[in-house]
């Protein structure tokens, strides 16, 4: 009897949870987030308790589709949106009463690029990697490229305690060269009362001041690099007002010439921001971000440890006018920091020898800036082009001919949504190095993009 009794409730459960699964399946309005949202953790006891009073159905029935909205809230709340940011889910599975939710998603992305009239020696497009002189097998180039598909999980706690709990974990195939498909981590962070602890984006970037771009990497100014950090960031004054400030792993790129040599560093990254939005959604925004580092080597002339500081400061925003113009920028300036400006990660830059007193080194005086647009067309259709800049100046002169002096990238692009999750574009990137002895070199692609989200 207890048998039929369970699966009379089974059958019945079933039915509830069909019914509000059906009244929130996944559509797409343009302000408003839908997905299907499962519920699960239906324990025996309260299954006993339905078959047992029936007419607790209908109360059963909308405690769940309060948990399921909540559950709604939340994705919608603790979504990030700005460069190469994941869409929200298709599907959420959640408890019910909305304690625990989890999701699963990404995106398939299949890019083709053409080269020509000189080439990027990268899979990206960058700069800061067109060769100098260019020569017979830099002309021409076509590739195939998915290793940027992307899979992600999603939980969120709710708890007493704690209040909102986000885990967050992504992971693309760029972790090997870029042709091997190595799967790589690129985030894996919770979040807890404003801080957020764990590999995440920098905080020096601004997530929202540079439009989408078929190229992976983006303008050469722009600073989209993941860190290992503890950061704490509150909003205030409605959301209009926020600030936030990080303790980061650093990375150094030096030339230490003889007599030093690289040490493991000692102190973090101190990045900081404060911003400023407005807008119905605060969708419009400035933000002021600064920089510190404090980066060790050793002198192996005087056998001692030293240190060299390092700093830089940032401008950025975006601003919406009406629904149909968005108006990017950043601009940086600082000495030491190139790994908060795209074109010069791993460049070697941060200080090298004092080319007046090579017994010392001396930090590298750098800015960058970008510029961008984004026009959209129509619901389904925007273009968006842009100019971005990099410079190398000399500090007591420069210590090589071939030492990187300036990076120029021009980008523009088409891209257009057939369904809410299936995506085409298309794109044109010019791009040109020129070193301190004046010698030069350009490089142009064009590019095209399927991505289907789920």
């Amino acid at each position: 009897m207890k048998t039929v009794r369970l699966l009379f409730a089974s059958l019945l459960m079933a039915s509830v949870a069909s019914t509000s699964t059906a009244q929130h399946r996944h559509r797409y309005h343009e302000d408003r987030y839908e997905p299907t949202v499962y519920l699960i953790s239906v324990t025996e006891t309260d299954t006993m308790s339905l078959c047992n009073s029936c007419r607790n159905m209908q109360q059963r029935t909308i405690t769940n589709n309060i948990a399921m909205q909540q559950a709604i809230a939340d994705y919608n709340e603790t979504h990030r949106t700005g460069f190469q940011q994941v869409e929200k889910p298709l599907f959420i599975f959640t408890t019910n009463n909305n304690k625990f939710s989890l999701a699963l998603g990404g995106y398939i992305n299949l890019r083709a690029s053409y080269g020509f009239d000189g080439l990027v020696n990268n899979i990206d497009f960058v700069p800061y990697d067109i060769p100098i002189p260019g020569n017979f097998a830099t002309k021409q180039r076509v590739n195939m490229d998915a290793s940027t598909s992307r899979v992600y999980l999603k939980a969120i706690m709710n708890s007493r305690a704690l209040g909102r709990v986000v885990v967050f974990i992504d992971s693309d195939f760029r972790g090997g060269d870029g042709t091997t498909y190595t799967p790589r981590v690129r985030s894996a962070y919770v979040m807890i009362k404003g801080f957020t602890m764990g590999r995440d984006i920098t905080t020096f970037c601004d997530l929202n001041a540079a439009p989408q771009t078929i190229d992976f990497r983006g303008p050469n100014a722009y600073n989209l690099r993941f860190s290992t950090l503890i950061r704490y960031e509150i909003p205030f004054a409605n959301n209009h007002l926020k600030f936030g400030v990080a303790a980061e792993l650093p990375r150094v790129s030096a030339t230490y010439g003889a007599g030093f040599q690289p040490i493991p560093q000692r102190i973090p990254d101190i990045p900081a921001y404060f911003q400023v939005s407005w807008g119905k959604n605060r969708q419009s925004h400035l933000r002021a971000s600064g920089v510190f580092r404090d980066m060790h080597y050793y002198n192996t002339t005087r056998n001692t440890t030293d240190n060299i500081i390092g700093w830089g400061v940032q401008a950025s925003g975006n601003i919406m006018i009406g629904r149909v113009l968005n108006i990017y920028f950043n601009g940086i300036y600082g000495e030491g920091i190139t790994p908060y400006i795209q074109d010069l990660a791993g460049s070697g830059l941060d200080f090298a020898p004092n080319p007046e007193n090579a017994a010392q080194l001396q930090t590298t005086p750098m800015y960058a800036w970008q510029a961008a647009a984004k026009i959209n067309l129509a619901k389904k259709l925007s273009v968006s082009g842009g100019y971005s800049a990099v410079t190398v100046r000399k500090k007591n002169g420069f210590y090589a001919d071939n030492e990187y002096r300036f990076g120029q990238y021009i980008f523009g692009n088409i891209f257009y949504n057939i369904t809410p999750r299936f995506t085409i574009a298309g794109e044109f990137l010019y791009g040109k190095r020129q070193n301190m002895n004046d010698a030069e070199n350009h490089a142009n692609r064009v590019n095209v993009m399927a991505q289907f989200n789920f």
